[in-house]
């Protein structure tokens, strides 16, 4: 019965909640739109501000406001009445985060705000409230009553504060067109960060790491390179330093099948069709080209066609692109 009873709390607590975002949709008007104009026309930044667990909802509206293209930051509201109000300038817009509208905090914030006449959007559950009544824009994060079973632990009203700053994050990516690639210069240690900057410029070998050999080398001095560089290939290059070919283990293998003696030189068994990319190619696109060839690395050429650096799938993985 025990195991029956969490998941029927965890299935109660989930449509509170739902049922709880749904009621939230008809206040989504004029109100709304108004924070929107006011935070897109913003010269300063978006300062967020509360306390409690709705001081660590405004943290991350903060953050992914700050992450979508609006400069904006935190400031915990007990420390705004010991200095940190002076983090807050004229230009900034303040967003304060409550479900009450009552904490002591808050209410010494508001009268300094409101004589340097900086625009101060409430998030809040209580219209009537001392914030709800002082701010200059009011979203309604009302709830009917909290999913905790006595009713006093924060859960369906922070759902609710968060729901409503994730709306105007959205809302704001939308009307700035904000783009992967803009996103991705606010995160270029994640994922989608490091496919769409990662050039092959920023994880080729090259210089003296570039393992290259002229077009009338041995086969034998090929191999030697190869081993000594360690990047399972060699360059090919023409009298002009042009790209001539590659030798890669695939070629090892297929000129010892051929028992073709090592002193022939590197023209007769290298690759000359090859595949290569520019400095400023994409990462993720090269990882794309050499799946779909079969290869396992790379050589980047410059604009005169002369090889400038190589890179394999090892060079990829440690670059977090696959």
């Amino acid at each position: 019965m025990y195991d029956q009873d969490c998941i029927s709390a965890g299935v109660r607590v989930l449509k509170e909640e739902a049922q709880a975002l749904l009621d939230l949709i008809p206040t989504i008007g004029d109100s709304f739109v108004q924070a929107c104009q006011l935070l897109l026309s913003c010269k300063g930044k978006v300062v967020l501000t509360g306390v409690g667990k709705s001081g660590h909802i405004a943290t991350k509206i903060a953050s992914s406001l700050a992450s979508t293209g609006t400069q904006s930051f935190f400031v915990q509201a007990g420390e705004a009445a010991h200095g940190d109000l002076g983090m807050i300038g004229t230009d900034d817009v303040v967003i304060a985060v409550s479900n009450s509208g009552e904490s002591n905090e808050l209410k010494l914030m508001i009268p300094n705000l409101r004589r340097r006449k900086i625009p101060l959007i409430a998030i809040c559950g209580v219209k009537n409230s001392s914030l709800g009544t002082s701010c200059d824009i009011f979203l309604s994060a009302h709830v009917k009553r909290e999913a905790c079973p006595l009713n006093l632990a924060p859960t369906t009203s922070s759902t609710a504060e968060l729901a409503i700053g994730d709306a105007l994050v959205v809302a704001l990516i939308e009307a700035r067109g904000f783009t992967e690639r803009d996103f991705a210069l606010s995160h270029p240690g994640g994922a989608l960060g490091r496919k769409l900057l990662v050039r092959c410029g920023d994880l080729m070998h090259q210089g003296p790491a570039l393992p290259k050999v002229d077009i009338d080398e041995s086969i034998e001095k090929t191999l030697i390179e190869m081993t000594q560089k360690s990047l399972g290939m060699v360059v090919v290059l023409n009298p002009d330093h042009t790209l001539a070919g590659v030798f890669t283990d695939g070629d090892v293998r297929r000129t010892l099948e051929k028992e073709i003696s090592l002193k022939e030189k590197i023209s007769k068994v290298m690759t000359a069709s090859c595949s290569y990319v520019k400095a400023h190619t994409l990462a993720a696109d090269a990882l794309a080209l050499m799946q779909q060839k079969k290869i396992s690395a790379l050589v980047v050429v410059d604009d005169d066609n002369h090889p400038i650096g190589a890179f394999n799938m090892h060079d990829l993985l440690q670059a977090g692109i696959i």
